[in-house]
């Protein structure tokens, strides 16, 4: 009965008005909560690390730091949210949390990932000019000068995405079909200003920046392939989260231009596609988990900050447990006197070796 009534809302019927296009929300269900779940639970922790790793080098000066520990925190700020949509997905895709909710969350969720955009930007051109451009950089790079860069990137984002705050209230949260002339327009500059020119960015600096790690005399040849594997993956990577997203854009917009407004061909073009949008936006947070492994915590650095890190807290766990050991020892001791059962509680005079000098006591404290 579940799958007629799904089959049945698939599409509007013919000669009715598609004010609202109705799609089948559950070919993407398990998909969706296992993705959104596995990067919530992944990508907590390691943006917490990032986080913590990059807030210690930007208070060294490190001015790339900033963009990461930025990077990081607008991730964290996201990956919370990411039960809400779980919770929606399971749901069916009806919004039960209040529309101030939902805006909220759809806020953070759509700027999240046009700001990773700009700061991966921002990373990729801080290391171009450092790297490219080393000599005539030095001295010209500053933080101050990366705070600014990065408070004008969030405030330029959140204005961009504002009109959330002016959608209409519905069951579902933040999916309106099908497109109307606002969104198309709005899509196609998402696609062009929020997609091609940063990839042609990132592409350009970190093709530079191969081109001048292969001229460089003072790298080794193993040292010139990692940086030509991390500059090769930094692009693959944001072609992989934000490519098949950002196309699907495209195709909406493209449609509704193709078709001149026709609201019932757009609504049956969205819904064949609406199953490839939402997983494609989905692949969208991956970036979150895959960011600081790629940029922070695959570094020399951060790994032996990290070893450093787990060395000492091992060591002070073992302490910890020595002294307590030592504590409980103390206390059976101090009791054993009084103890019921007499001599029956204590070792044999055989059963300890005894060193001469009385060592035996030390030897059951090592």
């Amino acid at each position: 009965m579940l799958g007629e009534q799904e089959n049945a809302t698939l599409v509007t019927p013919p000669g009715l008005s598609a004010e609202h296009c109705n799609a089948s929300f559950e070919e993407s269900r398990v998909f969706l909560v296992v993705v959104y779940s596995s990067v919530c639970a992944l990508g907590l922790p390691a943006n917490f690390l990032t986080a913590w790793l990059t807030l210690m080098q930007a208070l060294q000066g490190n001015v790339l730091a900033v963009y990461l520990f930025c990077l990081a925190l607008c991730e964290l700020l996201y990956l919370s949210t990411l039960p809400l949509w779980v919770f929606y997905i399971q749901n069916k895709h009806h919004w039960t949390l209040g529309p101030a909710a939902c805006k909220v969350t759809a806020y953070i969720f759509f700027c999240n990932i046009y700001i990773s955009i700009l700061f991966l930007c921002c990373v990729s051109c801080d290391r171009f000019l450092a790297v490219v451009y080393a000599l005539e950089c030095r001295g010209h790079r500053h933080q101050k000068t990366a705070v600014l860069i990065s408070v004008a990137a969030f405030l330029l984002v959140g204005l961009v995405h504002y009109p959330v705050f002016d959608m209409a209230e519905q069951d579902t949260c933040f999916e309106t079909l099908p497109t109307d002339l606002t969104i198309a327009r709005y899509h196609y500059s998402r696609f062009a200003v929020g997609f091609v020119v940063p990839l042609l960015v990132i592409a350009f600096t970190n093709h530079r920046i191969v081109q001048s790690a292969g001229q460089s005399e003072g790298l080794s040849a193993a040292q010139k392939a990692r940086v030509k594997r991390a500059a090769l993956a930094i692009v693959f990577l944001f072609l992989l989260c934000f490519g098949p997203y950002h196309l699907v854009l495209l195709a909406k917009a493209a449609a509704y231009s193709y078709h001149q407004g026709d609201r019932e061909a757009i609504c049956a073009f969205e819904v064949k596609l609406y199953t490839a949008s939402v997983v494609f936006l989905c692949l969208c947070t991956v970036n979150s988990v895959a960011d600081p492994i790629i940029y922070v915590l695959a570094t020399e650095h951060s790994r032996q900050k990290v070893s450093r890190v787990h060395r000492e807290w091992k060591a002070w766990s073992t302490k910890t447990d020595l002294t307590k050991l030592m504590s409980l020892k103390d206390s059976e001791e101090a009791k054993s006197p009084t103890a019921p059962g007499g001599c029956d509680e204590f070792p044999r005079p055989g059963d300890l070796p005894v060193s001469p000098g009385g060592t035996e006591a030390k030897e059951l404290h090592c």
